[in-house]
């Protein structure tokens, strides 16, 4: 999709005002970064980030089978989420191949609802009207999108929770990691807004997303700019996105998950509830279970060179896999790879060679995550 085509954020205007570099992600005309991605990466792991992730799709569920139709279309349990609680789980196709990572929420008044990547809001849209059809649903049971009548805000870092407490009229220290709140905002031009906060985060850091309607992104994002201008916040793209959740090995779809990967081989056999009854894909998955084919590593390069994605990995000689994703960690200062390999040369501190434009660089593997937060 052109550029001139894309789909714009409600904050599109500041980025573009605001020295935002602009550039096309699923569909959308996003910022890759403002000032440098190092800086803005630093930020987070150091102080506070502020990103807007106003482009991934907001799915809200209503009716009485909403949560049958949620358990038909994601491997996780979802009648097992109990109210102010969010789960990470997987649509797959019936091959067992990953249709999208998600986020399915336990709304405080027992409402549920999805967080899916940009790039696959019509796949999963157009699967889950598949299984409404398949299973008859009762017509009170529907999905609305509100992913354009919504903005997403992340507050990402150390500093996040201190930042946004001072906007938000609910108490965050008691939310803790994959749970949500809401409340109201209390400063700023958006004081009296009604705002959904969840603990999830995708950097490896404490952080905080806030989902609010469409017309109060704006007034949010520079009253969290001004509570955080102590900490020398910093407005973050998708850059410094990408370095950070990287250095955190979390997957990004596209290249840790995709509809040729299956959970097992991405290291997300946790997610996949086997026993909970029938949901799409899987009796594939359970073979993938006892064979999952490859399996995702983490390889440190001896070298500076980058090995970028879809980079060969090779073991004496012989290709053994993929590099799916492969950066130079800005906090660790070394060269590191995600891949996809054959299990049996994933043993930690086996011995490896990427090939990186025509030459071989040797790696080693070695545990994922390559960062923790202290």
């Amino acid at each position: 999709m052109s550029g001139d085509l894309s789909l714009q954020t409600p904050l599109h205007a500041w980025h573009s005002a605001h020295g935002g570099r602009m550039v096309e992600f699923g569909g959308w005309s996003m910022p890759v970064q403002y000032t440098s991605i190092n800086d803005e990466h630093q930020a987070v792991r150091n102080r506070v980030g502020l990103f807007d992730i106003s482009h991934m799709g907001r799915l809200v569920f209503e009716g009485p089978e909403a949560e049958s139709w949620l358990e038909r279309a994601t491997t996780n349990h979802v009648a097992k989420l109990a109210p102010g609680r969010i789960q990470y789980s997987l649509m797959v196709n019936d091959q067992g191949g990953a249709l999208d990572d998600v986020l399915v929420y336990r709304m405080l008044d027992k409402g549920l609802r999805m967080v899916c990547n940009a790039s696959n809001r019509g796949k999963v849209t157009d699967q889950l009207n598949a299984i409404a059809t398949a299973m008859n649903l009762d017509p009170l049971t529907r999905a609305g999108d509100h992913t354009k009548t919504t903005a997403m805000i992340a507050v990402q870092g150390p500093k996040s929770e201190a930042t946004l407490q001072r906007i938000l009229g609910t108490p965050l220290g008691p939310i803790g990691s994959y749970q949500l709140c809401e409340g109201p905002i209390i400063a700023g031009p958006a004081n009296g807004a009604h705002a959904v906060v969840s603990r999830t985060g995708y950097t490896g850091e404490d952080g905080f997303e806030l989902i609010v309607p469409s017309p109060l992104a704006l007034p949010v994002w520079e009253t969290l700019l001004d509570a955080g201008r102590e900490f020398d916040i910093l407005p973050c793209g998708l850059g410094a996105r990408d370095t950070l959740r990287f250095e955190a090995a979390m997957p990004l779809y596209g290249h840790e998950l995709d509809e040729s990967i299956n959970p097992y081989a991405a290291g997300l056999g946790w997610v996949v509830k086997l026993n909970k009854g029938d949901f799409v894909g899987r009796e594939a998955l359970r073979r993938f279970k006892t064979n999952p084919e490859r399996t995702r590593i983490g390889l440190a390069l001896e070298g500076k060179r980058i090995a970028r994605q879809g980079c060969p990995v090779r073991f004496d000689g012989a290709e053994v896999g993929v590099v799916t994703s492969g950066t130079f960690s800005p906090t660790l200062g070394r060269s590191l790879a995600m891949a996809l390999v054959k299990p049996v040369v994933a043993t930690l501190g086996a011995r490896l060679a990427i090939d990186v434009r025509g030459r071989d660089e040797p790696a080693e593997v070695v545990p994922l995550p390559f960062y923790r937060r202290p």
